[in-house]
């Protein structure tokens, strides 16, 4: 699931886009470049996502950078304004 985008389903973030920076057990650690950074993440109960399977990230060596996570939402919505 790491790289993925996910919608969160629930709570005060409800619809808001993240990327999944990594995972543990029932969690997962979502970033967005901008409020939550890859030092920064936010844990989330995988109930609480919705998983986007048509995008994902490749993890470089040196990890995700804030930067790539902001481009890859944003490339994401824009593609899907188009599309809807």
């Amino acid at each position: 699931m790491t790289g993925m985008l996910a919608v969160s389903r629930a709570g005060h973030d409800r619809r808001r886009l993240y990327v999944i920076i990594r995972e543990e057990d029932e969690y997962v650690y979502l970033a967005d470049g901008r409020n939550r950074t890859v030092k920064e993440p936010k844990k989330k109960n995988k109930k609480h996502i919705q998983v986007i399977k048509k995008v994902r990230m490749e993890q470089p060596a040196g990890g995700y950078s804030d930067l790539e996570i902001k481009k890859t939402i944003k490339m994401y919505q824009e593609e899907a304004n188009v599309e809807g």
